[in-house]
């Protein structure tokens, strides 16, 4: 506060961010720099004590909130034939989870940010209206994001990367282009700390956290995001416990939904999470042609698309590793690691339905993503009127 004059505060209505946003009110009134700016991207599908919070929190004279409800496209991995959703799709009104939040602070519009298209990435969306944040303030600005680096390696990384650019030196916050950075106030926190705070300031806090510990799931593991990413849909189960009319409208708005929720946690080998045997008859090479064959044809040959990349690039720079062949199955300490190929990953970022195949070391590809979501529009209409 002592550098920037504009900063918001993204808020998720986790029991992160939470803390994050109660701290920075608290610092905000010391020196008198009220309201706080607060950035909320609703993705639609959330526990209505979550929507209860956030709609709590922001109410508070101290906040001035953007509350995104906006069509994002979103990562679906419990289904081959609808790998992608729109959140708050204007056509799909009929099938929202919920209503639009009653109050004058939700963003509906899609004419609202300049930067603004239907379908964009949630990550695209936060790095453009940072942008978006700053030409309006005029000023150099900070996105304060409540990320701890012991939650995931990735984080931690993000932290301790000495490649990133930093704001006078300091680790916790990243540069992202001129005059704007990002800051991580909280990333030396544990789960411990965050509800030892709650409890000693008497913090409001989302109540779903309780519901998640009376049945049984660890604080480690309590966590609050879009419900139908690869990691996030081992939580699907606990909307059917926690919240069953959630549940309901979950399953009539997103495709494969309950079999998410059925084969993610108890029977996670289906989806390839612990381990898959193969059919009797079968190697890895010609199981994997089998499962492409089984998929609809725009992810069939998306995945084609990927499978084609990774063993052309082993094959070109495998020699120097002394591979001269894509085997069937290699160490699996090695595969996990991704530093050898084989044909049973292939096989396993079939089976989890690894739309990015991050299991093959591919990372986001926005014009397959957009191309794929065109396909499933396309497909899905075809349906409906035949």
């Amino acid at each position: 506060m002592d550098d920037f004059q504009n900063f918001y505060v993204s808020f998720s209505g986790g029991k992160d961010s939470g803390v994050l946003l109660n701290i920075v009110i608290e610092e905000a009134k010391k020196r008198n720099r009220l309201p706080v700016d607060v950035l909320v991207v609703d993705l639609e599908a959330q526990y209505q004590h979550t929507v209860e919070y956030v709609d709590s929190m922001l109410k508070k004279p101290e906040v001035n909130a953007y509350w995104v409800c906006l069509p994002l496209s979103l990562r679906n991995s419990v289904s081959q034939f609808q790998p992608k959703w729109l959140c708050w799709n204007p056509d799909e009104k009929e099938l929202w989870v919920r209503k639009l939040p009653p109050t004058n602070s939700v963003i509906n519009d899609e004419r609202y940010f300049p930067f603004f298209k239907k379908g964009m990435e949630f990550e695209e969306f936060v790095n453009q209206f940072m942008l978006w944040y700053q030409s309006i303030k005029k000023t150099t600005c900070a996105g304060l994001i409540a990320i701890r680096s012991d939650e995931s390696l990735y984080r931690y990384k993000t932290i301790k990367s000495k490649k990133k650019g930093k704001f006078k030196g300091i680790n916790w916050t990243t540069y992202v282009s001129q005059h704007c950075y990002l800051a991580y106030p909280i990333y030396d926190w544990s789960v411990e700390d965050i509800w030892a705070a709650n409890s000693k300031f008497l913090w409001s806090y989302n109540r779903i956290y309780e519901l998640m510990h009376k049945v049984g799931v660890p604080l480690s593991q309590q966590r609050l995001c879009q419900p139908f990413g690869e990691d996030q849909r081992k939580g699907l189960w606990l909307y059917q416990i926690l919240e069953p009319d959630t549940w309901q409208r979950l399953v009539g708005r997103v495709q494969g939904c309950n079999f998410g929720a059925k084969y993610s946690k108890k029977q996670g080998r289906i989806l390839g999470y612990y381990r898959f045997e193969l059919p009797a008859g079968h190697t890895y090479r010609s199981y994997a042609k089998f499962l492409l064959h089984s998929m609809p044809p725009y992810m069939e040959q998306h995945y084609r698309a990927k499978i084609f990349q990774f063993l052309v690039w082993w094959k070109k720079h495998g020699k120097h590793l002394g591979i001269r062949h894509i085997p069937d199955f290699a160490d699996k300490k090695l595969e996990a690691q991704k530093k050898v190929p084989s044909w049973r990953r292939i096989c396993k970022v079939l089976i989890k339905n690894d739309f990015l195949c991050r299991g093959l070391s591919f990372g986001l590809n926005k014009s397959l993503s957009n191309k794929c979501l065109e396909n499933y529009d396309s497909y899905f209409q075809t349906n409906k009127r035949s």
